[in-house]
């Protein structure tokens, strides 16, 4: 259905409303309207790695980790994936007369945020720090939880609008003050592609303001949705962000102004229960009743397009469509594609063959909680990285002993031993006995997480350092210091100081929150039935000491476009078991002002094992004060590339990539000079000195 047939039809019932009811429709609950045949509708789902809170279903990698994969096709494939599932809960549920909370068809995800700082607890959230980078996964996930039917399959929502990453503890009340410059830049060309190439049908508020105005009643923000980008989708709140206004950032003294507020800028849906005083502001004549019906009929436009009150190509979906066969394949593949390889001195892949005893140890190897990160569904069965080794190890006929090690962050696991350290003496006995020691540390949604308030009261909020508790921080000492092969796998959805482990360990992967499928995937790769393939979606910084204050959203010095200094691990960086390189790029099609891209074509080589490669493109204008400080990433592929192959690959790289944004936030081509690298990493001194091999330099005039 055609957005203008779904709006005429929406504004027919809604002029079949009474004035109350019109308002009880801009409830997050919506009641039901009997006379009309409007059932009852509950706007609040999630869905950020697979449908989540509303029973079983396919749980993926949590968001940081698909972002490591470098793959829209595969965000695109893991929308559809979530979409089908969605359909099939809504259509088995409402069948039977349930309409609550997380049974719904419209689905608050993808967080398009950008990860401008690793203390953020809700970093793992969002695909990463580069703009391009989320924008281009954002934008395929929103295609793939809509589809492309006669009617839409699911809503998505793109995520908190528009300046929001941390910090946690003061939300509610925080201002964050961003340059037209960062704000064009960095803060909202995800949200812009979103809306303008997804056709994203929501877009959530943030809780904070932005540039002193409050994100969910923010003048300055619609203008540029609805104004200038042509948002004709709805508008959603954060969850009780409209009782913030009033009683945390004081822009307004009262529930009722706070309705006005909101309403007049555009947003539709309250969660929360502000807008039970719709009535109340729209008696006092503090409200017109205009807005009340623009933003009701938005809202039935939008479920029509979802074919609420039809039948629909999608109403034969149900439970034999949830968790299917090739919906946890695709899990598995995602979780193996997230992996990302940080370093190896030729310990890995681990040859079982020669081997007889494997020492599994850590707070997180046999951790399900390490496996889903936060907004997450509920998988009927979980592979925790222990057990995916043990699947592998023991059906070689090896064994594998474990030892929890010691707790995930307190100094002790039972609260009547005498001693911190506990669990250490039975992991330093594991080492002992073991050929090689695979340690697993990190972090869960119970140490970086959403701040805890009274809707997220199970979240923890942002982390004070990039440090691991110090329960591991001894464990990895000790263990590192056994005399053994040590791989440490490392599960967390930011970066936190590894510095110990690239100095001392053979090995270490970067495993994020893997899904329900991850520890199957870890296993897989460590023993080389595949080869690791993800890249950074974030900066690994050494330590936060050189980095900006937290509630500084300037976007100096922070993330690789703007750092000053030398990372331990740079954004788009990750090993494989191959060899790749580029060998030399050309242009098929040259960039030009008139041309909305152009086409390079890179000669890549593989002398090493078989594997899936990420052939990644950077710019940087020469001649123009207003560009980023490093090369930005413009255009990124995934391929793979088998052992000994040689071969070209086109890739197209858009306009928008040679442009830059003044102080006034006006993005243009300027200048006439610029540097094109083409590899498969950052053209930094860093990436060159851990991957070993140079990215292909094109200079270019336009």
């Amino acid at each position: 259905m055609d957005r203008e047939t779904a709006r005429k039809r929406a504004q027919e019932l809604v002029e079949s409303m009474t004035t109350e009811e019109r308002a009880s429709q801009l409830r997050y609950d919506a009641p039901a309207i009997p006379r009309l045949g409007i059932p009852a509708y509950n706007w609040w789902n999630e869905a950020l790695h697979g449908v989540a809170r509303a029973g079983t279903a396919t749980m993926f990698p949590q968001a940081i980790g698909l972002a490591a994969a470098f793959d829209p096709e595969l965000m695109r494939q893991v929308g559809d994936c979530i979409s089908t599932e969605g359909r099939a809960k809504y259509n088995e549920s409402s069948a039977r007369g349930d309409r609550d909370i997380y049974k719904g068809l419209t689905f608050w995800s993808p967080n398009v945020n950008i990860f401008r700082d690793p203390r953020w607890g809700r970093g793992h959230e969002t695909y990463g720090e580069d703009p391009e980078l989320t924008s281009r996964l954002g934008v395929a996930f929103v295609q793939g939880i809509q589809g492309d039917g006669e009617y839409m399959k699911a809503a998505a929502c793109a995520k908190h609008f528009a300046v929001h990453s941390g910090p946690e503890a003061e939300r509610h009340r925080f201002n964050a003050v961003a340059s037209p410059k960062d704000m064009e830049e960095t803060y909202l060309p995800a949200f812009e592609a979103c809306v303008k190439e997804g056709k994203v049908e929501a877009v959530m508020g943030a809780y904070n303001r932005t540039n002193g105005e409050p994100c969910c009643g923010s003048p300055s923000l619609q203008k540029v949705l609805r104004g200038e980008w042509g948002f004709e989708g709805h508008f959603v709140s954060d969850c009780w962000a409209i009782a913030d206004f009033h009683e945390y950032h004081k822009i307004t003294k009262r529930p009722e102004e706070s309705v006005k507020l909101a309403l007049e800028n555009g947003c539709d849906v309250n969660c929360g229960c502000t807008y039970q005083r719709i009535l109340n502001a729209l008696e006092e004549g503090l409200l017109e009743e205009k807005y009340v019906t623009e933003s009701c009929v938005r809202l039935f436009t939008t479920r029509f397009l979802l074919g609420m009150f039809d039948k629909t190509e999608y109403d034969g979906f149900g439970r034999l469509d949830v968790e299917t066969r090739e919906h946890l394949a695709l899990s598995r593949r995602a979780a193996r594609e997230s992996l990302v390889l940080l370093k190896n001195d030729g310990l890995l892949p681990l040859k079982l063959e020669e081997l007889h005893t494997i020492g599994v140890v850590g707070p997180n190897a046999n951790s399900r909680s390490a496996l889903i990160g936060n907004y997450h569904g509920t998988a009927s069965r979980y592979i925790t990285v222990l057990e995916g080794i043990q699947d592998i190890a023991e059906t070689a006929g090896k064994r594998v002993l474990y030892a929890e090690g010691c707790h995930l962050s307190q100094d002790k696991t039972e609260g009547l031993s005498q001693n911190a350290d506990d669990r250490l003496s039975e992991a330093k006995a594991v080492a002992e006995l073991s050929d090689v020691v695979i340690l697993v540390t990190g972090l869960d949604e119970t140490l970086e997480g959403e701040e805890g308030d009274t809707g997220n009261a199970y979240f923890s909020g942002d982390k004070k350092d990039l440090h691991l508790p110090a329960s591991q921080e001894r464990l990895m000492g000790e263990l590192l210091d056994c005399g053994k092969p040590v791989v440490l796998v490392n599960m967390s959805g930011s970066s936190v100081d590894l510095r110990a482990a690239q100095e001392r360990a053979g090995a270490l992967l970067q495993a994020w929150y893997p899904g329900s499928e991850g520890g199957r995937a870890v296993a897989q790769v460590l023993f080389g039935e595949a080869s690791p393939s993800g890249k950074l979606p974030v900066t690994f910084y050494n330590s936060t000491e050189d980095l900006p204050d937290f509630n500084d959203y300037s976007m100096e010095n922070r993330t690789y476009r703007y750092y000053q200094g030398t990372p331990l691990y740079p954004f788009g960086y990750g090993l494989t078991y191959g060899r790749c390189e580029a060998v030399k790029a050309e242009w098929e099609k040259r960039p030009s002002k008139d041309g909305e891209s152009a086409l390079l074509r890179v000669t890549v080589s593989n002398s090493g094992n078989p594997t899936e490669e990420v052939l990644q493109v950077y710019v940087k204008a020469g001649d123009t004060e207003w560009a980023p400080r490093n090369p930005a990433l413009g255009a990124f592929q995934r391929i793979r590339l088998e052992k000994g192959e040689t071969r070209d690959v086109t890739v197209e790289l858009p306009m928008r990539a040679f442009t830059t944004v003044d102080k006034d936030g006006v993005r243009a081509l300027r200048g006439s000079h610029f540097e094109v690298c083409a590899g498969f990493s950052q053209p930094d001194r860093r990436s060159v000195e851990l991957t070993g091999t140079e990215p292909v330099r094109l200079e270019t005039t336009i």
